[in-house]
């Protein structure tokens, strides 16, 4: 067999791999992982979750309407009643007992005290003397209101909504890290198909050498020993093929799951050799992520926590609330009545509570939560201080990333030509097979560490994109505040 014949054999077995599948790039990859992967859904779901929830606590300040009400509550029993004398006489009572109410509730944020107004009816009739009665309350306004308190709502007012600018921020963050998930398990999947490509490339190379080995031992110029090496290579390079398709089926499996693959759709990875170069400085980085990032978000939002601790140990301390209420009610025979000349209705108090002695049970709560608030600025800082060392360390890391490209790329191009070259001078006797198979070998490692050096850039690339929101590729914002 010839030279020709040698490298057709290698292009066949390198073409039978892809022949009738689809073909994907990263990007394809990354595109079909950000709408159909469990972790884009599981992002989604959290997404509309927060939503809700900031709708819910924006709505708990809005008025409430309450329709309450019992329906006709119909008792027939023996009755203790009280007789002028004191004594205990049993009665029967059978009567009947509806009622409604219409409330109208509305928090007031600013004093964290209540405001509401209702109108009450209510209907009493006993079948047994067929005597009845209504009552009601036509009006009544009533203010509940915490005096030199802590006040939750207004708290709220400021920590509520910075969560939820996270929530939407961590959104971003996690369809980027969700990219850079899939370009690692996209790179497992084409390491595994190069594994395959080489793998049956050397073993239609050494299966050509072991039948050249053979005629050159059949005529007496090899030794047996030279022989039982080629075959040897020959047995690896078939246990290559069989371990390189499980790896292959193995990866693919974990990619197909997570990209939402059907069963039977085929693929093949395309290398991403055209890699983006951009600009990036680190000052660039830290002032996107600054910027951008739910993480400085969460640092405002843990000292607002921390603060609001504080205020609430303060306000525990005594408590004193101010209940106001004025109103109109009335009883008379029929419900038009009731609305003749009704009563005033009013109430006014103040109620407190002040511990003389507690054995310094809120000193100590005071305590706590000042030294929690120490606590929380000082993670805060570390935070802050490690945040910058990430960003810093990966913009760092590029020129490094687009270097190794370049020297891998040029070492797998000069190892595939020094391979051929020693292929020709073995093929006319001017090398042995152990020098044959060094070059092999490094032939092999050389794609290989090429393959690698691409999958850290792209990692590395949408790692960058997640920490700042920011893609330097295309120069725009990846986070929109109105979206």
């Amino acid at each position: 067999m010839n030279k020709i014949s040698l490298a057709l054999l290698g292009v066949v077995a390198v073409a039978s791999l892809s022949y009738g599948q689809n073909k994907f790039s990263i990007q394809d990859v990354i595109e079909r992982a950000q709408q159909q992967s469990p972790d884009a859904k599981v992002n989604e779901t959290t997404k509309k979750t927060s939503y809700w929830q900031y709708r819910q606590f924006k709505a708990g300040f809005n008025p409430q309407l309450i329709l309450a009400g019992n329906a006709p509550t119909f008792s027939q029993r023996y009755q203790p009643v009280t007789q002028p004398d004191g004594s205990i006489a049993y009665r029967a009572i059978n009567q009947t007992n509806p009622g409604m109410s219409l409330y109208l509730q509305q928090p007031i944020q600013w004093t964290g005290g209540t405001i509401s107004a209702y109108t009450t009816l209510n209907y009493f009739n006993d079948i047994s003397s067929n005597a009845s009665q209504w009552n009601g309350t036509i009006f009544n306004i009533q203010l509940s209101q915490p005096v030199f308190a802590f006040n939750p709502f207004k708290w709220n007012q400021k920590i509520q909504p910075l969560i939820f600018e996270e929530s939407k921020r961590s959104f971003v963050e996690q369809k980027e890290a969700i990219s850079s998930d899939a370009a690692g398990r996209f790179f497992d999947v084409l390491k595994a198909q190069i594994n395959i490509q080489i793998a049956k490339y050397n073993l239609a190379n050494n299966d050509t050498i072991y039948k050249i080995e053979q005629g050159r031992y059949n005529i007496g110029t090899t030794s047996k020993d030279k022989l039982l090496q080629v075959e040897l290579q020959l047995l690896r390079s078939r246990q290559d093929v069989a371990q390189a398709n499980l790896d292959f089926q193995t990866f693919s499996l974990y990619l197909r799951t997570f990209i939402g693959l059907k069963d039977g759709e085929s693929f093949q990875l395309i290398l991403p050799e055209n890699v983006p170069v951009f600009d990036v400085s680190v000052d660039d980085a830290l002032k996107f992520a600054k910027q951008n990032r739910k993480d400085f978000i969460a640092f405002e939002r843990r000292r607002l926590e921390a603060a609001r601790d504080v205020a609430q140990a303060k306000g525990t301390r005594y408590s004193s609330t101010l209940n106001a209420q004025f109103g109109l009610n009335n009883s008379a025979l029929t419900a038009p009545d009731l609305y003749n000349n009704p009563q005033r209705q009013q109430v006014v108090n103040v109620g407190f509570q002040i511990p003389i002695f507690n054995w310094g049970r809120n000193y100590a709560a005071m305590q706590t939560a000042y030294a929690n608030k120490t606590l929380n600025d000082y993670l805060i800082d570390q935070n802050e201080i490690r945040f910058d060392q990430e960003i810093i360390t990966r913009v760092n890391q590029f020129e490094l990333l687009w270097l190794q490209i370049e020297i891998t790329k040029k070492s797998d191009e000069v190892a595939q030509e020094r391979y051929n070259v020693a292929q020709n001078r073995y093929l006319i006797g001017k090398i042995d097979i152990t020098n044959l198979n060094i070059a092999l070998k490094e032939k092999d490692e050389a794609k290989r560490a090429y393959v690698e050096a691409l999958r850290s850039f792209w990692v590395a690339y949408y790692d960058l994109r997640r920490l700042t929101l920011y893609d330097f590729s295309e120069k725009r914002l990846l986070y929109n505040q109105n979206d």
